[in-house]
């Protein structure tokens, strides 16, 4: 080992031991070392090993460290806190603005051990209530973890959105009058996006010289009429390029999963794609309906649209409230007025107000005094805002028992409650089917929230089977969330078809921490339409009278009276 890798495993040590509130004097020895050996004119491996109990501030205990990793080309004491700690928070470390001490509160309070939780938090403005964190602070960590999260190579749909619009754009510009359409995942409206595709209806030589001249594209690959660039060393966009007799077959080829063109080919569907008109032309030849792009994944889409029975999927339009919304009252950016008056003046009919409970601290959640007096200022708002109106609702903790954090009393004063788990993520399926299934059961559940917890590309869900929990909701009729958080999506679109199997409404609710997260409405619709949801079968698309009623027949069946 050579002075830089002593210095940088002494440091990382030293950050580590006060991540874990070690001994503050036994940490900054570490760190010491390291300024120190990163300063030395000579190589430790070059000096005798008496001369490196000499050196100014290289004690016994960091002596003996030098040597062993001199020795072992190892650090055991550095691997046993690599071992006892999560992998994100190493990842955390390297954010800039974080040091040890703010990493350690953000672990230990609010249980968060990855990047995209802890990007989240910010976006849900949980660090506002640490001891020791500002709205700036937030902000530079925020900004600072979007910077980090650039540069990895698989992205969330929302995250590429623009550039892939943008970029179909500059290429029509350039290439005009050839044909220029995106396919692939981002065609059908996946929900990870790994590569842009495109198709265009040109040569490869003239795609090659065109993408050449665009800033941020590098050529890494090339076989026959398919092209593959790094668009600013991160993204990977593939082009193919056919005749323009080819354009819809390629387009209608590329879009679709492998599992769905096995089953459009087997189905006799081959003979119509070569030199088709159109995907349209290719699809009533083959004696479907139109299969739109974001269904074409080989389930049972192909025996649907030759019965032509597939479902008129639900468009944003189609949402008539914003159902999951946070205030100032817990965590939210905005007033409780404030946020009403937007949802109104954007278009919808009806706020449900879903706070945090008291058992989330994390979240300012609320009292009962707090529970009393905010319904207290929905009724006058829905005095002054009518008819708008505000339901009122709470995000209500599901505990580790599976109960839900208020007494009876209290949940009977709500519209709707949504149950969702906040704490000790860390279950097995068994604990974790546990405390659903009663949160279920509880009379008062109206809506499951975000059923496994997920944050995509940053945390799995905890375990669950989700049958057992979709049936349980079916026979209690709870609702079960699609969060439309770009980062959840949860639950995840391909459970969504036995949902409606078995009658179960989902509610694509945004879990709106301010007025901003209203816009998430539209990722959720998307990944809904990938369920083949309705605006029948989605709560959120109730009008405020059909919710109302609704809500007043569900209470009546489970003989909640308050």
């Amino acid at each position: 080992m050579d002075n830089n890798s002593i210095a940088d495993n002494f440091s990382l040590l030293s950050k580590l031991m006060d991540i874990h509130g070690e001994n503050s004097f036994k940490a900054k020895s570490f760190a010491s070392a390291a300024f120190t050996i990163e300063k030395l004119p000579t190589q430790l491996k070059d000096t005798s090993r008496d001369d490196i109990f000499r050196i100014k501030g290289i004690g016994e205990s960091t002596g003996k460290s030098i040597l062993e990793m001199l020795d072992t080309n190892s650090f055991t004491l550095l691997e046993n806190y690599l071992n006892i700690t999560p992998p994100g928070i190493l990842e955390i470390m390297k954010i800039k603005g974080l040091g040890p001490k703010k990493i350690a509160t953000i672990w230990k309070e609010l249980e968060i051990e990855s990047m995209g939780e802890l990007l989240y938090a910010c976006n849900e403005n949980r660090l506002l209530l640490l001891k020791g964190f500002g709205e700036k602070t937030q902000d530079n960590v925020r900004q600072n973890i979007e910077f980090y999260l650039s540069n990895r190579n698989r992205f969330l749909f929302a995250e590429v959105e623009e550039i892939a619009h943008t970029l179909q754009k500059q290429l029509q510009q350039l290439l005009a009058p050839a044909p220029v359409a995106l396919t692939g995942a981002f065609r059908r409206q996946e929900v990870i996006i790994d590569e842009l595709e495109l198709v265009i209806a040109t040569t490869p030589d003239i795609v090659r010289q065109q993408l050449s001249a665009l800033p941020g594209f590098t050529l890494t690959d090339s076989h026959s009429h398919n092209l593959v660039w790094k668009y600013n060393d991160k993204l990977n966009v593939v082009i193919h390029a056919c005749e323009k007799e080819d354009f819809y077959s390629q387009l209608f080829s590329t879009t679709g999963s492998t599992a769905f063109m096995d089953k459009f080919n087997a189905a006799g569907g081959a003979s119509h794609i070569k030199n088709a008109p159109s995907e349209e032309a290719i699809f009533s030849g083959a004696g479907m309906a139109f299969i739109p792009p974001c269904l074409r994944e080989g389930l049972h889409e192909i025996e649907l649209a030759r019965q032509q029975q597939l479902p008129q999927l639900i468009t944003r339009a189609d949402i008539k409230g914003i159902v999951h919304s946070h205030s100032q009252w817990s965590d939210g950016l905005d007033t409780l007025e404030e946020m009403a008056i937007a949802a109104r003046d954007q278009g919808f009919e009806y706020l449900v107000l879903s706070d945090h409970s008291r058992s989330a601290f994390y979240a300012n959640g609320l009292s009962i005094e707090r529970v009393i007096a905010q319904q207290e200022q929905i009724d006058e708002l829905n005095k002054q805002l009518a008819p708008f109106r505000i339901f009122k609702s709470i995000e209500a903790d599901i505990l580790n028992d599976g109960s839900l954090d208020y007494p009876d009393e209290i949940l009977a004063r709500f519209d709707l409650v949504i149950a969702s788990v906040h704490s000790n993520l860390k279950m097995t399926e068994e604990k974790a089917m546990a405390r659903l299934l009663k949160a279920i059961e509880n009379p008062y559940t109206t809506i499951l929230g975000h059923m496994t917890g997920r944050l995509l590309l940053s945390r799995n869900g905890y375990p669950v089977n989700h049958k057992t929990i979709i049936d349980a909701c079916a026979e209690h009729g709870v609702a079960i969330e699609l969060n439309a958080h770009p980062r959840r999506l949860d639950i995840d679109w391909t459970w969504i078809p036995y949902a409606l199997e078995k009658k179960v409404l989902i509610s694509i609710d945004p879990d709106a921490h301010s007025i901003q997260g209203y816009r998430d409405v539209y990722y959720g619709t998307l990944a809904a339409q990938k369920g083949g949801v309705t605006k029948a079968n989605n709560l959120s698309s109730f009008s405020v009278d059909m919710l109302d009623v609704y809500l007043q027949e569900r209470k009546k069946q489970k003989n909640i009276l308050l």
